[in-house]
């Protein structure tokens, strides 16, 4: 069953947070949520899933940022969120699919239990321009039917960050710190 834009308001504090959170953006059944002033572009040409992948970060100037086809952007929201006994969903705002650009085509149904912001994965089929604090997406809720154990992996819970793919977690490769530190011996040992 989802969750009216009433029953929404009515879980504040209770099994729903969102942080901040402004009334005006309540919908009938979900709740828009503001993109945050960043984003990441990987740096590869082809992305690994068994490792990290470097990337840059970008500031979002108050004129806005135009973001180009054929490349994957992440962003994520202002909002910081928790839910507790209820599944969390995002997806985009039909204006901006019909602007071009999708949110999260891959990754929309969130965890029971899962806190923190949003990490939003966004592309367009032609330029768009974007700005910090625009309502880019909505937040929905489901009633999940049996028992559940809340999400609790070190991932992603708790952020605050825009987070790129930890899939290399899954797959045994290294972590971030560990490639980094291999990559600098790697240069002294060129410098030498």
């Amino acid at each position: 069953m989802l969750l009216s834009g009433q029953a929404i308001q009515s879980q504040l504090g209770k099994q729903i947070s969102i942080d901040p959170f402004q009334e005006d953006r309540l919908n009938p059944n979900s709740y828009n949520l503001a993109l945050h002033d960043e984003l990441l572009i990987y740096e590869e040409v082809v992305l690994d899933a068994a490792a990290p992948n470097r990337y840059r970060r970008i500031e979002i100037p108050p004129t806005g940022y135009t973001l180009q086809p054929n490349q994957l952007y992440l962003g994520r929201t202002a909002e910081y969120t928790e839910t507790d006994g209820l599944v969390p969903m995002i997806q985009g705002r039909s204006s901006l699919g019909r602007l071009g650009l999708f949110i999260n085509p891959g990754g929309s149904v969130g965890d029971v239990g899962y806190r923190g912001t949003w990490t939003l994965e966004m592309h367009c089929v032609q330029p768009v321009r974007i700005y910090a604090g625009m309502q880019i997406c909505q937040i929905y809720y489901m009633q999940l039917s049996g028992e559940a154990t809340g999400y609790s992996s070190d991932k992603y819970q708790d952020s605050r960050d825009i987070q790129p793919s930890l899939m290399f977690r899954e797959l045994g490769g290294e972590d971030h710190d560990t490639q980094m530190e291999l990559k600098f011996d790697e240069l002294l040992h060129k410098a030498r």
